[in-house]
């Protein structure tokens, strides 16, 4: 007790300052925790538009180490209340892998839930929770309207290629090469029927609102698989 008490003595700044209480301090800091809720929510949302996990993951992970301890540490905040946030955390991250959009929104559910259980003012949570996830919105909006950005996750899941004829996609085989060719009707066309072209059976359509078995028919036009015949006049 007397060496303790010389060695304070002898270095009264190490007296002075109280490492815990000075982490608790901060860490509860009512400005301090908007400030980690907003890095914690930040830094998750450009943790999606860059490659592997770099600054943002690790100072989203850092504030969200120093506020559960923090708030472990002053007693506001158990056990159940850091699972709530870890489970939230979790879910969000799983949302990445299992779109859909219910997983997400259960695990910003649990997370604000923690949140808002964590500290020793609910009210003040909600409001620092509120202007994180406004700064968060913010953040995000200015990457996708205004730098034109993408998530580089949500574009395993996008289909970011045009599906369109100029582009070389069509939905069916397109029978182009039977415009113009003659054939007859193997069934009523009311206005469908089947007809045959050189010794083949094709679905078709007929261009007026029936065509009798028999006709002898004219293709005129075809859309993908769909086959519009007009019957020849004898």
């Amino acid at each position: 007790m007397r060496k303790e008490t010389g060695l304070l003595v002898s270095f009264p700044i190490l007296a002075a300052f109280d490492w815990e209480g000075g982490f608790i301090g901060f860490a509860t800091h009512p400005i301090v925790i908007i400030i980690l809720l907003s890095v914690m929510l930040t830094g998750f949302i450009l943790e999606l538009f860059t490659p592997g996990f770099g600054l943002p993951g690790i100072a989203s992970t850092l504030a969200l180490m120093i506020f559960t301890a923090g708030h472990m540490m002053s007693g506001d905040a158990g056990v159940s209340t850091v699972l709530l946030i870890l489970f939230g955390v979790f879910f969000i991250l799983a949302e990445v892998i299992l779109p859909g959009g219910i997983v997400g929104f259960l695990g910003f559910l649990l997370f604000a839930a923690g949140v808002l259980f964590a500290g020793a003012s609910m009210l003040w949570m909600a409001i620092s929770l509120l202007i994180a996830f406004l700064v968060a919105t913010v953040v995000l909006i200015l990457m996708v309207k205004v730098l034109g950005k993408e998530m580089r996750f949500f574009k395993k899941f996008i289909l970011s290629d045009s599906t369109n004829t100029e582009s070389g996609y069509v939905s069916n085989v397109n029978r182009t090469d039977l415009i113009g060719k003659v054939g007859k009707t193997k069934t009523p066309l009311r206005p469908s029927g089947t007809v045959v072209i050189e010794g083949e059976r094709i679905d078709a359509v007929a261009e007026g609102v029936f065509i009798a078995s028999g006709a002898e028919v004219a293709v005129v036009k075809t859309e993908g698989v769909r086959v519009v015949v007009r019957e020849i006049e004898s």
